[in-house]
């Protein structure tokens, strides 16, 4: 263990470790409020579930930075059909909130299993495509297999409604299979599969007299411009507010603990709202610098993804980057009202205990690979000589 710990990516586990002191905070401040007036809890109920749930996702992660990724193919096509279990049996046993029946209720703690399920589905395509990769020849049905798993996946997501998290599934899997360097005329072949296949879902669609874009979830999506016109409307509502949360913090904030708009005017202060709440009470300077953090990280992880020496584990550290980057991208341009607002969690400051165990544990799997990076170039070296 002295060994790996010796060798793992000192600066993204610093920048890990301040993002989640600094999220605690945040979600401190931007839930004690509604704590108390809307959910009538303790000041720091959310707080304390962040911290556990934080705690044991870096214990997670240091068990998971033992375990060399050699040894996932074990795992990975147990943990693909379990993920896929779980995501069906939600619309049995799962909990409605938000409009979405999205999460397991534990007693006190919720489990959202979506969030795993992103972490679940990289570290199987890696293992699969890595396997693949071995094979002198390949059919279509080689690469149609994984691609069928990952549509029921986003199928599934998509039904509770989550829209952002099966749009995070979709982006994950497109990346990852168009950048696998072999499969040319597989690609080609399923590309052409796709687009009939869509067609003829939205032909079957208007035979039968529905229109997708008038459901109550879809247009609500689809309208997101000009938020503060549609203040009375709920995603309306927010992103105005967010607004002008920003606008109150000025350059260098009101001060930490003296928002306004946590007072219930964002219903999610501490969740997908997170960022405004820190634009307001320290400054847009404070927003820029979480955001240049947020792709130092990101430039930190395709560092290491290009010192890789197997396919997996290029799979495994670029598919974390794609994971990681959505989430950035998707929260703020949402709460920015440049896109639709579709309640995906900010990494490391929103309040969410599935998605932030998920993320840390989906990291130190990248610490592991920059482990196996360096273990690599020393045994040539020594081979060399």
């Amino acid at each position: 263990m002295k060994k790996i710990l010796a060798n793992i990516n000192y600066p993204l586990l610093i920048l890990m470790i301040i993002y989640s002191a600094f999220g605690l905070l945040m979600i401190f401040s931007a839930s004690s409020v509604a704590a108390v007036l809307r959910y009538d809890y303790s000041t720091n109920h959310f707080f304390v579930r962040q911290l556990i749930w934080t705690i044991f996702g870096y214990a997670a992660g240091l068990v998971v930075l033992i375990i060399p990724t050699k040894y996932y193919r074990f795992i990975s096509k147990i943990a693909m059909y379990g993920t896929i279990a779980l995501l069906a049996l939600i619309f049995v046993a799962g909990k409605v909130a938000g409009g979405a029946q999205s999460w397991y209720d534990l007693g006190k703690f919720n489990f959202q299993p979506v969030e795993f399920a992103k972490i679940v589905l990289i570290v199987y395509l890696a293992v699969y495509f890595h396997k693949i990769a071995s094979r002198n020849k390949t059919c279509l049905m080689d690469f149609l297999y994984p691609l069928i798993l990952a549509v029921i996946v986003f199928v599934l997501v998509a039904l509770q409604p989550d829209f952002g998290g099966a749009f995070i599934i979709f982006l994950i899997t497109a990346l990852i299979f168009f950048s696998i360097p072999f499969g040319k005329k597989q690609k080609k072949l399923i590309i052409k599969i796709g687009v009939v296949g869509v067609v003829i879902v939205l032909i079957s669609l208007m035979a039968l007299g529905k229109n997708i874009f008038q459901s109550y979830q879809v247009s609500r999506i689809l309208n997101f411009t000009n938020p503060c016109q549609r203040y009375s409307d709920d995603s309306g509502y927010q992103v105005c507010n967010g607004y002008i949360a920003i606008h109150n913090g000025g350059l260098w904030g009101v001060g930490l603990g003296n928002s306004t708009q946590k007072f219930l005017y964002l219903p999610e202060a501490h969740t997908d709202f997170i960022f405004p709440i820190i634009c307001e009470e320290l400054g847009l300077v404070a927003g820029i610098i979480v955001v240049i953090g947020y792709f130092i990280m990101l430039f930190i992880l395709l560092n290491i993804a290009k010192e890789t020496g197997t396919i997996r584990d290029s799979i495994l550290v670029y598919g974390i980057f794609v994971y990681l980057l959505a989430h950035i991208l998707i929260n703020l341009l949402g709460v920015l009202g440049l896109i639709p607002l579709t309640g995906v969690p900010l990494p490391f400051l929103s309040y969410g205990g599935s998605y932030n165990l998920s993320l840390i544990v989906a990291l130190f799997i990248v610490q592991r690979v920059n482990y196996e990076n360096k273990d690599y170039k020393i045994k040539n070296k020594i081979r060399a000589m």
